[in-house]
């Protein structure tokens, strides 16, 4: 079964409209470097579940009020669950959430205080609940969903109206659902700006992709302090979207990431996940064209692996 987007803008608009009482516009800040004065940060880290995907999973959830008595299930490594457990407390819908056994405890955590359900399961059969089709109409996945992606696509939406002459977001790559979402909604908005993804040294499948000219099998390390990013493959159903909509790919290293989440904290005084950190290391690794944006994806980082980190170490 293969993924698919609306690309109509009224899609993106009402996708915002709907979630409007659920997720804010986050601000646009500018990247306190003294080299380049054209990077700015989207910080989604702010939003009430700390992650954009509180975007995505409202939109989701609003769209199957009918079934919210009986129950949502999904397959996350914290932060789609946590959205979808964030609209669910208001709607009244129990939740259910299967993780990776690799998944931020942080996240883990926060699942619960929302009062979903979470069960840890191996990292491959986690991963092959994103991989092969589920048709049970209570399972919502986390990333080829077309609410899901309308609703990450809102994110692009808000670029477009604080920073109307961008020219580069950068996005982190995971299941594709965030730059595709973005990209997405910047095409039907008649915008050329470019969505790079941004992936990391423990594995970057969408990069092997573009270069095998379809899905492969890679290398892929979920036992770093990056989670909810890379993967052993592409979705097989994401290929065609990912391949049509996201510009190009930038790896960066698990050093350069951590480097951003020291100068995240030190400069902004905000906390970063490895994957929204990703794309700050990318930035400044490398010379897109500005304006650029960069998506701070999320904030969830355990407290001993951001210890580490301001000690100057990679956990």
């Amino acid at each position: 079964m293969r993924a698919s987007i609306d690309l109509r803008p009224e899609i993106f608009a009402t996708a915002r409209e709907r979630i409007r009482e659920l997720a804010f516009h986050t601000p646009l800040l500018r990247l306190h470097v003294a080299d380049r004065a054209d990077i700015y940060i989207k910080c989604e880290n702010l939003q009430a579940i700390g992650s954009f995907k509180i975007r995505c999973g409202a939109n989701a959830l609003l769209q199957r009020r009918d079934m919210a008595r009986s129950g949502i299930f999904t397959a996350s490594a914290g932060n789609f669950a946590q959205g979808l457990a964030y609209a669910g407390r208001a709607l009244g819908c129990p939740i259910t959430s299967y993780v990776p056994e690799t998944a931020a405890s942080s996240k883990v955590e926060a699942l619960t205080r929302l009062g979903a359900r979470v069960i840890a399961v191996p990292y491959g059969d986690w991963w092959a609940m994103l991989a092969q089709p589920n048709d049970d109409p209570s399972f919502i996945h986390p990333v080829t969903d077309p609410d899901v992606l309308a609703g990450n696509g809102t994110i692009g939406l808000e670029i477009l109206e604080d920073l109307p002459g961008v020219t580069t977001i950068l996005a982190p790559y995971g299941g594709g659902g965030l730059s595709v979402g973005i990209a997405a909604a910047l095409r039907a908005a008649g915008s050329d700006a470019r969505v790079i993804a941004c992936e990391t040294e423990a594995g970057a499948p969408l990069t092997a992709a573009m270069k095998a000219g379809g899905p492969v099998t890679i290398d892929f390390n979920p036992r770093t302090f990056i989670t909810g990013m890379g993967g052993p493959a592409v979705l097989p159903s994401m290929w065609p979207l990912a391949k049509a909509l996201v510009a190009g790919t930038a790896v960066v290293s698990l050093s350069e990431v951590a480097s951003a989440i020291r100068l995240m904290l030190e400069r902004h005084h905000l906390v970063a996940e490895g994957a929204g950190a990703a794309t700050v290391a990318a930035a400044l690794d490398r010379d897109f064209p500005g304006p650029v944006v960069c998506i701070l994806s999320g904030g969830h980082l355990d407290n001993g692996h951001l210890v580490s980190i301001l000690q100057g170490n990679v956990p």
